[in-house]
């Protein structure tokens, strides 16, 4: 039977992460054992205590993208991953968000231990604005067995960011099977051309002592544009009248990325593993155009006719973990492991100039770079107690210490120069890092933490964990859980969670500066907006206070329900309290700021921002999935539903500050536009509805998603607007023979596109399309593969 796209697992979710690198096979029921936070080694999904989803590597590729936040934002009922464009870094490196939460608010791992983040900060107007979550596209999709996907708090288990869930990606580990495989396609609109050559190989070491399994894969994507003519009142400042002046939608993109993972047993009592992956992105991105006849953004000798900026990312991703695992007599395990993982990120911009050195200046610039890096040593024990319950106990404990760095490296002279103040400084269209906003920073945090499971009785399961770490930057913070899972019947189980969570600010949220240019609903022209530290002077000046960790509090009830043979049906409600939760303020803009910034010796900015702790949300939701298999035709139908419905309210908005009420200020530290981002700017509801019906020769897939409405609130609520739902329809069919398999397929096949910006919200009519969508703007893709695995 072929596996399903996506399939229902339950997690015990309350014990400490330390899952190793095995041979794992793809989950394919609720019999397969789980590895995700749990210390018990037969655990299955329909024995555990917290929702989880499991996605197999067939159902990642059957999804059609190279992509691996596309690949689960489609398989995945709880998972929101937009494709905004024209936001700087963010056009290329797009964060996902999980049950309406922010997108650092989900921790990501790698085999169970913690991924590094990306080092860039989401800024411009997109979902999960002012975060800093891990790309996910770092990982090569041909490397993946699986990924288990916990829809609970977990930050008990496994320390900061695991407030929303868990990602944990199972890299591929059996000996002796591989694959090859090529894939073309591209947009119905004759754009957006994407080829992948992909391929793995696993090897078994001293016999079957051990395994090594290589990755790779190349990636190759063009650009896609849904800009349209300006329609708007001609100015010096705007293209002209039905000049297509923007690029929007997805970006250029040249890739590479390889990963292995590896096993090797010493002797009876002691094992070596080691996992990693590299991957390098080339990804080409356009700011908004400037006018051939701007008195401040142009150069007419240099640009007679406008330019459009594009900005240029490299990124650089390495991530390597390395341990032993061993026993001690015959009652305790360990696992001593060392993590390290690094992203760097370069800017460039070109195609531009620097208006503030006139006729002489450079038309491209490299702007400088940002850098995380993160180091991690774990050690735990775990053992099983026999307490004369149903069957033993299992206890973990382990202790982590985790180092953070981040960087911001300075640009080259002229990408930030403004040697006349008159005119705004910087490269057009992305401003290099200057000398004064670098720096280099880093913290250091330690944990310790203990888990207990157990067996009550044959119907009767519990847990405890808790966790305590201690940042050198925050002081500490204690967490804890609490599980337990009944079974009425084999065929009904109820179960439920209580979780407490936190996360401590990133060092990107407390240190990061830079100046961006944006559009504002409404506002024709574009502002040019610094963001400060909100430690920094100019920021408490604007009324910022030093930032705190936020905290959370989340509960869960599931039942679990198999009302008849290969029928599954979960159905689990969650409630998240987020207190002090980070946001990045609204976009302070105005005379008065203007005027306040340049009696600071800051020339050319007319806003700011700065984060802040100033909301707490309530975050409210259902996961409904069920699965179904029955024989047809002389094969199988695996048929898949998924619903999340999730609704999040801001439930308090500190005071404003004075200073944003005085000095000929009138500002809103939270404005309406911010509160409709995390309100409404997700859909509150997503369908997924899937059938596979596999045959000796031929597979045929067919899912539909219905993705509910989102909501974009203005500064002018004249200007506010709803996306209406929308149905998009993925199909495919595949032909095997013998060790080959032939596939055609297309998603969104009906060439959906999202609801058209009322031109208010359109920029003068050449944005029709809100970053909002969370399906993205681009319309039908049709492509072909071809694979050949052993």
């Amino acid at each position: 039977m072929s596996p399903h796209p996506l399939r229902l697992a339950l997690l015990a979710a309350l014990l400490p992460a330390a899952v190793q690198a095995q041979d794992t096979r793809p989950a394919t029921s609720l019999d397969n054992v789980i590895v995700t936070g749990t210390r018990v080694s037969d655990r299955t999904v329909a024995e555990s205590q917290s929702p989880i989803d499991i996605i197999t590597s067939e159902a990642l590729q059957a999804t059609g993208t190279t992509e691996l936040a596309t690949a689960l934002a489609r398989a995945l009922p709880s998972l929101n991953f937009p494709r905004p464009a024209l936001t700087d870094g963010t056009s290329a490196i797009r964060p996902a968000q999980l049950r309406g939460l922010a997108p650092d608010q989900v921790l990501v791992l790698v085999n169970g231990k913690r991924r590094h983040a990306s080092s860039l900060l989401n800024l411009n107007g997109t979902i999960g604005r002012g975060s800093a979550p891990v790309d996910l596209n770092t990982i090569p999709l041909a490397a993946i067995e699986r990924v288990e996907v916990l829809r609970d708090g977990a930050s008990a288990q496994y320390g900061s960011d695991a407030i929303a869930g868990v990602v944990n990606v199972v890299l591929k580990g059996a000996p002796g099977t591989g694959s090859v495989s090529v894939r073309h396609g591209r947009y119905s609109a004759g754009d957006g051309a994407q080829t992948q050559l992909a391929g793995d190989a696993g090897l078994a070491l001293g016999g079957d002592r051990g395994f090594l399994h290589l990755s790779a894969q190349l990636d190759q994507q063009d650009r896609t544009n849904r800009a349209r003519p300006f329609a708007g009142t001609p100015a010096a400042t705007q293209p002209a009248l039905g000049q297509k002046a923007f690029v929007i939608g997805d970006p250029e993109v040249d890739a590479g990325a390889a990963a292995f993972n590896a096993g090797f047993d010493i002797g009876d009592a002691l094992a070596l593993y080691a996992f990693g992956s590299i991957s390098n992105r080339d990804i080409t991105s356009f700011a908004f155009f400037r006018a051939p006849r701007n008195p401040t953004q142009n150069i007419p000798s240099i640009y007679p006719d406008g330019f459009l900026p594009e900005i240029n990312n490299v990124s650089r991703d390495r991530a390597i973990v390395a341990g032993l695992k061993g026993g001690l007599g015959e009652a305790w395990s360990w696992d001593l492991g060392f993590n390290h993982g690094y992203n760097h990120l370069e800017f460039f911009t070109r195609n531009t100039l620097n208006a503030s050195i006139g006729a002489d200046s450079p038309t491209a610039f490299y702007d400088g770079a940002l850098e995380t890096t993160q180091n991690i040593a774990n050690f735990d024990l775990s053992r099983q107690l026999d307490w004369g319950l149903a069957y033993p106990a299992a206890l973990a404990v382990g202790v982590e210490l985790r180092n953070e760095k981040w960087n911001q490296s300075p640009g080259e002279y002229g990408s930030y120069a403004q040697p006349d103040l008159s005119r705004p400084g910087g490269a057009q269209g992305f401003g290099g890092f200057a000398p004064e906003v670098s720096g280099a920073y880093s913290r250091d945090s330690h944990a310790v933490y203990a888990s207990l499971e157990a067996d009550v009785s044959e119907q009767f399961s519990a847990g405890i964990a808790g966790r305590y770490e201690d940042y050198d930057d925050f002081g500490s913070q204690a967490s804890g859980k609490l599980s337990a899972r009944y079974a009425f019947t084999d065929a009904v189980a109820l179960r439920g969670t209580v979780s407490s969570g936190f996360r401590a600010p990133s060092l990107a949220q407390q240190y990061f500066q830079t100046v961006s240019t944006v559009f504002l609903a409404g506002i024709p022209d574009p502002f040019e907006i610094r963001t400060f530290p909100a430690s920094s002077a100019v920021a408490q000046a604007f009324g910022a206070e030093p930032l705190q960790p936020e905290e959370s509090l989340s509960y869960s009830l599931g039942l679990v329900l198999q009302p008849a043979d290969r029928l599954y049906v979960t159905v689990d409600a969650y409630h998240i309290e987020v207190d002090d939760r980070i946001a990045l303020s609204s976009n302070l803009t105005g005379n008065a700021v203007r005027a306040l910034l340049e009696s600071r010796g800051i020339f050319g900015v007319n806003g700011g921002r700065y984060f802040t702790n100033a909301i707490d949300t309530r975050t409210q939701g259902v996961d409904v999935v069920a699965n179904y298999g029955l024989d047809l035709g002389g094969g199988s139908l695996d048929l898949t539903a998924g619903w999340n419905y999730t609704d999040t309210e801001i439930t308090r908005i500190a005071p404003n500050p004075e200073e944003l009420e005085s000095a000929g200020l009138d500002l809103e530290r939270i404005d309406r536009t911010e509160i409709g981002r995390i309100e409404d700017g997700f859909p509150n509801t997503k369908l997924l509805l899937s059938g596979t019906w596999s045959l000796a020769s031929w597979n045929f897939s067919l899912t539909g998603t219905r993705y509910g409405s989102v909501t974009t609130r203005q500064a002018n609520p004249v200007n506010d607007q709803t996306y209406g739902a929308k149905w998009l329809l993925d199909a495919a069919a595949s032909w095997k023979a013998d060790r080959w398999t032939l596939t055609l397929g297309a998603d969104n096949v009906l060439n959906e596109y999202p609801d058209e910006n009322i031109f208010a919200n359109s920029t003068n009519g050449q944005f029709p399309y809100s970053n909002l969508s969370p399906f993205g703007f681009n319309g039908a893709f049709v492509y072909g593969r071809v694979a050949y695995a052993w």
